[in-house]
């Protein structure tokens, strides 16, 4: 191979944090496949409960790296954070096939085991996911950055190879009807949740081998050791190599949180105190303020440690972008809650034959994703080539746009189906295509600008930033995958009773005591859900109101790439 040649291609460490991003990805969406449907049908929590649930447990998930970030930089470095990290998200999914195995014979252990999986997966993540997109960050020298939009999607690939495998093989396992009488297993899940244990396994051990003899700099330097361990060689000229953070920077930076957390608390729950026990109440009353708040308080701590005018406005830039991928992320992570709810009670899933499970549709967006990646990596390498490259903030106001349009086609789909018309599985699937090539747009160019941007010192800590918005977009998700209104199956639940759901969505007819405690009991909607005052009455209403969201943030983040593209100060 000649000397051009090899500096062109991509270090092999690349392909060792592509391996272990791809089984941890499986772990992850594997198990996010059937998370949802596991507590519906197995622990008995209602739909709209679980949608908030979810959204709080991915929301904490992209939380979390802040803290994993933070020790990574200050004290464990990325290598051994994410040993940690895939050690306790193999121990939490063994917890979850543990509480899988148990539900029949004690629901109040198995919700204990669920809970407790989750609280470890959330830690475990928070270790893992800043510090190995940062060590795709380090494996370039300055020179060789402009290579990070090409070895991100790259390295996104892996993401969603993982993803694809996980969303495949889990629900085979794990979401199991029978052929004859449609009725579900709620006994299988254990397997799918086992599935993900041992892939991530696989994922921490592959990383263990070999991360000494491919993951190093060009020079054979290990990278991502002890913070006290880096060499100088490895930040730029006149970079400081220690982040520092005042006492006082400190300070406003909690006080902030305390106040902006009662705010965004009121703002969600109309209160200020800690009167309700319910748990979708507690989760958005706690963990949704909370996350919020976190992300705004940062922002003065960071900005205590920029050295001069370029770094703070390369660091806005990462904020700023990071605000506006809230929207796009509360839109595609319905994927898990109540885009699965209608794949589940009012799809038709039917493809050659084969009644495809409920929670394996998602598997759509991984196998076009694996399609996608490559052509998507070599089109940003042509363009960049040609000097017709968009910004990255504009490339990210593409993705928005994208999965406004994907929105905008199945609710036209829906909008005659009734209560017991099918969607056809096609409009998934192009739903999931069109989100995918948006998700392409801005996911990892979002990676890649943080790597792009961020001084070295923080850099883990700043990829904790980007993972923030995907922890706010999480919980605006979860917010709104509860409003969705219902379905084709509870409509047939009330017909049953000889109560027409309709009549009493309408306020035409009052239930007795004894009907709403049926209604409760069977988790029958009482009356429409509502977003921003607004009334929610179908199918249609429900996704226009991610068109709209989707639509305004990309307009407005498009009118804004000429100036964040000044303040990137010569990075693209």
């Amino acid at each position: 191979m000649s000397e051009t040649t090899a500096k062109q291609a991509h270090p092999k460490g690349l392909w060792v944090l592509f391996g272990t991003e791809m089984w941890e990805r499986f772990n992850f969406y594997g198990m996010r496949a059937l998370l949802t449907l596991f507590m519906v049908n197995s622990l008995l929590i209602k739909e709209a409960d679980a949608a908030i649930i979810y959204g709080g447990f991915l929301a904490l998930c992209y939380l979390t790296p802040l803290l994993g970030g933070f020790i990574s930089d200050k004290y464990l470095g990325n290598r051994n954070c994410i040993l940690v990290g895939g050690t306790l998200m193999a121990i939490g999914q063994f917890l979850l096939f543990l509480s899988a195995s148990t539900f029949s014979s004690n629901l109040g252990t198995a919700k204990l085991l669920m809970w407790l999986a989750l609280f470890i997966i959330i830690f475990g993540n928070g270790f893992f996911k800043p510090n190995i997109s940062s060590m795709v960050g380090s494996l370039y020298p300055k020179a060789e950055k402009s290579k990070l939009d090409s070895a991100f999607t790259i390295f996104y690939m892996g993401i969603n190879i993982g993803a694809f495998l996980g969303q495949f093989i889990c629900p085979y396992l794990g979401d199991v009807k029978d052929g004859d009488t449609g009725v579900r297993d709620i006994f299988a899940f254990k397997w799918g949740f086992l599935a993900a244990s041992i892939a991530m396994i696989i994922g921490t051990v592959t990383f263990f081998i070999l991360k000494n003899k491919y993951v190093v700099t060009p020079e054979g330097r290990p990278i991502g050791g002890l913070p006290k361990h880096n060499s100088h060689e490895d930040f730029e000229e006149g970079e400081t190599q220690t982040a520092h953070f005042s006492g006082k920077s400190i300070g406003i930076a909690v006080a902030v949180f305390v106040a902006l957390f009662f705010v965004f608390r009121y703002l969600l729950v109309g209160e200020f105190g800690f009167s309700s026990i319910e748990m979708g109440q507690l989760i958005k009353g706690i963990i949704y303020p909370f996350i919020y708040s976190a992300g705004i308080a940062l922002a003065f701590l960071i900005m205590s440690s920029a050295e001069n005018k370029v770094e703070r406005q390369r660091i806005w830039v990462i904020y700023i972008v990071s605000f506006f991928i809230i929207f796009f992320w509360a839109a595609f992570e319905q994927a898990g809650s109540s885009l699965t709810f209608i794949a589940d009670n009012q799809t038709d899933r039917n493809i050659f034959g084969w009644d495809m499970p409920p929670s394996m549709v998602q598997i759509f967006n991984g196998l076009f994703v694996v399609l996608l990646a490559l052509p998507f990596s070599l089109l940003w390498d042509k363009l960049r080539a040609s000097g017709k490259e968009p910004v990255s903030p504009m490339k990210q106001a593409m993705g928005l746009a994208l999965i406004a349009l994907s929105y905008f086609i199945i609710a036209n789909n829906v909008k005659d189906l009734g209560n017991s018309g099918l969607l056809a599985i096609k409009w998934l699937m192009l739903l999931y295509l069109i989100q995918t090539m948006g998700e392409l747009c801005l996911s990892p160019i979002g990676l890649s600008l943080v790597g792009k941007l961020a001084p070295k010192r923080f850099a883990s800590l700043l990829y904790g930033v980007f993972f923030i918005s995907n922890a706010a977009g999480y919980a605006l998700a979860g917010s709104l995958g509860a409003i969705i209104p219902a379905t084709g199956d509870k409509f047939q639940k009330a017909e049953k009773l000889g109560i027409n759901l309709q009549d009493v969505l309408d306020k035409k007819i009052t239930l007795t005591p004894e009907q709403v405690a049926l209604f409760e009991k069977e988790q029958l909607p009482l009356a429409n859900t509502s977003f921003a005052g607004f009334e929610i009455h179908n199918l249609y209403e429900f996704f226009m109101v991610f068109v709209v969201l989707c639509g305004i943030a990309a307009v407005i983040l498009a009118f804004l790439s000429p100036k964040l593209k000044k303040m990137m100060h010569g990075v693209s």
